[in-house]
């Protein structure tokens, strides 16, 4: 296999398809091991092999040979490292961006953001799929012209100076370090739950793996990791959907028949919303509400009441000689206890929006096939929550599609083809291979649903699956499940439970073995791990190559590049994964920061740059800044967890801009980066007649240049 990764001599077709021949013999090899090596671990599961044990094996078999390959793959020359010397044929580059790709977001959170919002999550498949469509037709084979290495050199190369590429690598590396604390989170998620480690542990463990594909080789060993990578993930995705097609139905095509699935939940939500002890949990929740309510309207005595509750009951159990563990538990109540009325006043009012939510029907998700909130015929509230709701699946579809086209690591691979025409037949490819899962993603959503409804509501509790138990000791706030109205059945308002683990939690809902389980949540780790290596390897190049070589010492040898670009990738990594560890949002917000903040930084600027020969260096800085600035400044002061960290206290209302959301800021930066771009282009300086010559030869090559 290492002969595989070996430089290819010659540009020529023979000596391509001799390779091409070789990878399709190794990755077929490679396709059917995998696939015994589950089957094996199956039988030994059968002959009494423990469930850690096989999610140790998952976990250490996938990684060690994802270094493997790594290790093969590894190089000091700078086009292997950079653009894995532009030898990779359009079909594997096709494959490698979709593992790029298949982020954490896309494995793990578009089913679960389905399964939560229903018609909604529809937003997340249009956007980044026709995302991938502004790549073919706007930017992939342009940007292979060029020739440059990465994105901000592109921006350096066209426009003209080190502003601008400046520029360009602080977007870079603020929405690749964005995107990469998502993926670095999932990671720790999927780690934690193979190997029964702390969630911190696990995501250094799973860093591990990160650093020694990317580490090594750089562009080259990323690449053929990602090839990898794909083919475990995507026989992780549809193995359990499969399963639970032929369970419910009998057919083992999921995406031709979930639309009978759907009318099923559809029934069944109608049947929830009538079910009197559904109403009795409602019930509940609206007085925990309520209660909260009542306390934020004097919040210094409600906390001294409850300090005072608490010291008392851990004073009376230990007067009455009560049991440690009754103690124990009175202790650490009152250690929950707000320090302070700042934080009894934040934590009660999360609690009272949680509970809030809770005490709505469906435990607060819309109906599934419910294409937007509000009733555009109901009165003036119902209107206007027709109206936002459109509005931001719109916006939502545009800043992802926008984004997508604009995201660095994504269009860093184009680099790495033989030539433009296979530049533009692998952003076919990549198409292909990401609407395998984006077009099973629904069906699984509504698969699930309809399981969950029809088996797992509805049990006793001191009957409920293992697989319940076994999440909530990874993290309670991704799934919890309480006895709220003491009659111990769960209801489905009783279950509270994160996007992040329908996908992972998918074969145990079905009922398969626990191998399965393994194999899935070894797919979800594949596809964190991919997109954090291309992410790493793009902060890493844009401080290593664009800052460093192109602009603080254009001399330094190819070895001193390449190590220097390794030290980084290796800091950043640390560095993510230390955020990483403090969870600071859901996944896909974070996944959706990032596609706003590539969208408002580089889109204008890239698409003017190939298609208007008179956009300057000062239009597209500015250009850059504004559109940035205008998406980070919304998100500051809208966004929960942004607020806290910039300290914003103005209430969320007086900030909000037509009712749009912080996941679609980059509605807003968009146009006024093109805005920006071009009103300054067109007063400033015009660029110079070979730049100008430049782009025309790049968009219509039969024309020759002047100085040819």
């Amino acid at each position: 296999m290492a002969g595989t990764f070996e430089h290819v001599e010659g540009s020529n077709a023979t000596a391509t398809r001799a390779f091409t021949r070789q990878l399709n013999k190794v990755y077929g090899w490679y396709t059917g091991g995998f696939i015994a090596f589950v089957v094996v671990l199956a039988v030994l599961e059968q002959m009494g092999l423990p469930k850690n044990w096989i999610g140790f094996i998952f976990l250490i078999a996938t990684v060690a040979l994802y270094a493997g390959i790594g290790i093969m793959s590894r190089t000091t020359d700078a086009a292997e490292y950079y653009v894995a010397g532009r030898r990779v044929p359009a079909v594997y580059n096709g494959m490698a961006t979709g593992a790029d790709w298949m982020s954490a977001a896309s494995f793990i959170g578009m089913a679960g953001t389905l399964y939560l919002t229903g018609y909604g999550g529809l937003a997340f498949i249009m956007g980044w799929t026709g995302g991938y469509c502004l790549v073919a037709l706007f930017l992939a084979p342009y940007l292979r012209k060029f020739g440059q290495f990465t994105i901000p050199d592109f921006l350096g190369a066209r426009f003209g100076g080190n502003l601008p590429r400046m520029v360009g690598i602080i977007g870079a590396i603020l929405c690749s370090f964005t995107y990469v604390v998502a993926q670095i989170y999932g990671v720790g998620l999927i780690t934690t739950r193979l190997s029964g480690l702390a969630f911190e542990i696990g995501i250094f463990v799973g860093l591990g793996g990160i650093l020694v594909c990317s580490f090594l080789g750089g562009m080259r060993a990323v690449t053929w990791t990602q090839v990898a990578q794909y083919i475990i993930l995507i026989i992780a995705y549809l193995v359990p959907v499969i399963w639970l097609s032929v369970k419910q139905t009998g057919i083992p095509i999921p995406q031709a028949i979930y639309g009978y699935q759907l009318e099923k939940v559809t029934a069944a939500e109608q049947r929830l919303k009538e079910d009197p002890k559904e109403k009795e949990v409602m019930a509940a929740f609206k007085g925990l509400a309520d209660g909260f309510d009542a306390k934020l309207k004097d919040v210094p005595a409600a906390l001294a009441a409850d300090r005072a509750a608490a010291q008392k009951k851990v004073a009376d159990l230990k007067a009455a000689n009560a049991p440690a563990a009754e103690i124990a538990t009175a202790e650490k109540a009152l250690a929950a206890v707000p320090a302070n009325e700042a934080d009894a006043r934040k934590a009660w009012t999360a609690a009272k929006a949680a509970n809030t939510a809770r005490a709505a029907p469906l435990a607060g998700m819309p109906p599934h096939a419910q294409q937007f909130a509000g009733d555009p015929n109901g009165d003036e509230k119902a209107k206007k929550a027709y109206d936002e709701s459109r509005r931001n699946f719109l916006a939502l579809t545009f800043c992802l599609m926008v984004g997508t086209a604009a995201l660095p690591h994504i269009l860093m691979r184009y680099y790495t083809t033989p030539s433009v025409k296979q530049a533009r037949e692998s952003v076919t490819w990549s198409l292909f291979f990401i609407f395998l899962l984006y077009f099973t993603a629904p069906a699984l959503a509504v698969l699930v649903k309809y399981e969950m409804f029809s088996l797992v509501v509805g049990t006793p509790f001191d009957k409920l699956p293992e697989w319940i138990s076994a999440w909530n000791r990874v993290d309670p706030a991704l799934l919890s499940v309480v006895d709220i109205n003491k009659d111990g059945i769960l209801q489905l308002g009783e279950i509270r439970i994160g996007g992040d683990i329908i996908v992972l939690a998918t074969p145990a809902i079905g009922g398969l073995p626990y191998v399965i389980s393994g194999m899935v949540a070894a797919g979800g780790l594949a596809a964190a791990l991919s997109t954090a290596d291309g992410l790493l390897l793009t902060i890493a190049n844009a401080l290593s190559h664009d800052l460093y070589y192109k602009m603080i010492d254009p001399n330094a040898p190819t070895s001193r590049r390449v190590t220097i670009s390794k030290v980084l990738l290796l800091v950043v990594a640390l560095a993510a994964a230390a955020v990483a560890a403090q969870k600071p949002a859901d996944i896909l917000f974070l996944v959706s920061a990032a596609f706003s903040f590539a969208a408002a930084a580089f889109f204008p600027a890239l698409v003017l740059g190939i298609f208007w020969k008179r956009a300057n260096k000062w239009g597209a800085t500015l250009g850059m800044i504004a559109g940035l600035g205008t998406t980070f400044y919304y998100m500051a002061t809208t966004q929960a967890w942004m607020r806290g960290v910039f300290g914003v206290t103005s209430p969320i209302a007086d900030n909000i801009w037509w009712g749009i959301q912080p996941i679609s800021a980059g509605l807003f930066g968009v146009p006024v980066g093109f805005a920006v771009i071009i009103i300054v282009s067109l007063l400033t300086k015009e660029p110079d007649q070979q730049t100008q010559e430049l782009v025309e030869h790049v968009r219509y090559p039969d024309l020759k240049l002047a100085n040819a």
